[in-house]
């Protein structure tokens, strides 16, 4: 084996781990209180949703400059899914409704799908280990399976969505973790 003086960098890193950390509490949370009767905590959720979404958006934003690197198409296609998921996202602001959300369904399945191609190139150009990538792949294509199932009228996603989201908690922690520090590439 002999070193390449390729190294990659993964842009605003811990930025990036703390948006997607942040993001699921504030959409947790948020979508929770904007259910509420009372009025303080129906806009404390609502402005917790918005909060996810401006999240959401810089998550796409800030990733899309890491990959564009190796390929600009995957980059355009995650920032196109995380800004669909912002927007979708919002949507329960304008109907009122949490549960059986279409946004909500659309916008997940729309990120488990956009998401796909984003693991694929952080296992093909070494930019994450191997074993998360490879996790990143399995669980977005098995969440966005429970999200079109819900389409169909099957209560799947509840079930299918673990994988994906236990990924991105995992994922959010090595980004804070690694930082933005360069990983050399081995060449064999």
């Amino acid at each position: 084996m002999k070193s390449s003086n390729k190294s990659v960098t993964i842009y605003n890193a811990r930025i990036i781990g703390a948006f997607f950390l942040l993001a699921f509490l504030a959409y947790g949370i948020g979508s929770q209180l904007f259910e509420s009767t009372d009025d303080f905590e129906k806009y404390l959720g609502a402005f917790l949703v918005i909060a996810n979404s401006v999240m959401v958006l810089f998550i796409g934003i800030l990733l899309r400059k890491t990959l564009k690197l190796h390929n600009a198409l995957v980059g355009n296609i995650y920032l196109f899914a995380r800004i669909f998921e912002a927007l979708a996202l919002s949507t329960i602001l304008i109907n009122g409704n949490v549960p059986n959300d279409l946004g909500y369904i659309l916008g997940m399945l729309v990120l488990g799908i956009g998401s796909i191609p984003m693991c694929l190139t952080l296992y093909k150009h070494k930019i994450s280990p191997s074993w998360l990538a490879i996790w990143g792949v399995v669980g977005y294509a098995v969440f966005a399976f429970g999200f079109l199932m819900e389409l169909f009228g099957k209560e799947w996603s509840m079930y299918l969505l673990g994988l994906g989201g236990l990924w991105e908690i995992v994922f959010a922690i090595w980004l804070i973790v690694r930082g933005s520090k360069s990983v050399k590439q081995i060449a064999c």
